[in-house]
């Protein structure tokens, strides 16, 4: 990617020394399952989701174009957050003092700059609806981190926190990603990224917050299913972004094989042959390495938020 040398986004807290947090991997990976990468899995703040008719047709609403103020109305909410719902079974973590950036590095000059772009996507994307996009912050952090979501540790993989309007990330995870699931290079990073800023975005138009309400009367195989359509839209998100930075010039030969790489190695199949060498489809909630590779890429090709529409989907 060219990507050094571009604007970088001031809204990014740099934690790391004092203790992390993580970024998802389906299931918590570290020795286990494996990544909910672009995803934004809530560390200690349960499982998965669930969504219903309200929230099906309220994204229609938002991807035929219609008054996006309905969306994100009472009728389904919109509080922002991100990736999984908070834990309200357990009181809300007070955030610890926001630090200045320490001495610069690459990796937080890496993650500032996709953060800024994905900032100015997102921005011109919600004013064709005649919206204003609020900004996501960044936490690095290293080893463990309390978020408003609850504890979680680096061993967890980014993540994106609903109840902070936080992306959660320890840079080691992107060591882990390419030694241990062979999805190496800038834009498989960058994908990780824009997945979690796409669940902000799902925050922001009513998706999560329908979802983490209304997954409370559902059973664990129906919210498995319907946290794969939030993952999978996520991911569909992170692929519009990359449509836009591609038409900038951000991108070089190999960039996109990088991103799907990355989808394909972090599907749900693909993690549980890998940890235990059998699947089990009733406990995705991520989705199939098929699933995640066509999401992202029917994002990037299309750059339209009504081609994300996984909740009509009739495969999944």
């Amino acid at each position: 990617m060219r990507w050094k040398g571009r604007k970088r986004s001031s809204n990014v807290d740099d934690q790391r020394g004092g203790g992390g947090g993580g970024f998802g991997l389906p299931g918590g990976m570290r020795g286990g399952r494996g990544m909910q990468l672009p995803t934004g899995r809530r560390r200690g703040s349960g499982g998965g989701f669930g969504i219903g008719t309200l929230i099906i047709i309220g994204i229609v609403m938002w991807f035929l174009g219609m008054n996006p103020l309905k969306l994100l109305g009472g009728g389904l909410g919109g509080g922002l957050g991100g990736g999984f719902a908070p834990d309200t079974s357990s009181p809300r973590v007070e955030q610890t003092q926001r630090t200045q950036p320490r001495a610069d590095d690459e990796g937080r000059a890496f993650v500032e700059t996709i953060l800024a772009s994905t900032e100015d996507v997102w921005t011109n994307i919600f004013a064709q609806y005649g919206k204003n996009y609020s900004k996501p912050r960044l936490n690095l952090f290293t080893g463990q981190v309390n978020s408003a979501c609850g504890f979680a540790s680096a061993a967890s993989g980014p993540f994106y926190c609903p109840g902070d309007s936080e992306v959660y990330i320890d840079l080691s995870f992107y060591k882990q990603l390419e030694q241990e699931f062979g999805a190496g290079g800038d834009f498989a990073q960058a994908f990780v990224l824009a997945h979690e800023v796409g669940h902000h975005v799902q925050n922001i138009i009513g998706v999560l917050p329908q979802f983490n309400r209304m997954r409370q009367s559902m059973g664990k195989v129906e919210a498995n299913k319907m946290s794969v359509k939030v993952e999978l839209q996520a991911d569909c998100f992170a692929g519009m972004w990359g449509h836009y930075v591609e038409k900038e010039g951000w991108l070089e030969r190999g960039d996109l094989e990088e991103a799907l790489v990355a989808a394909n190695q972090i599907g749900d199949d693909a993690i549980q042959k890998r940890t235990q060498g059998y699947v089990v489809p009733e406990s995705f909630n991520h989705g199939t390495s098929e699933q995640r590779r066509y999401w992202f890429r029917r994002g990037f090709e299309s750059g339209r938020v009504e081609s994300c529409d996984t909740f009509k989907a009739r495969k999944l």
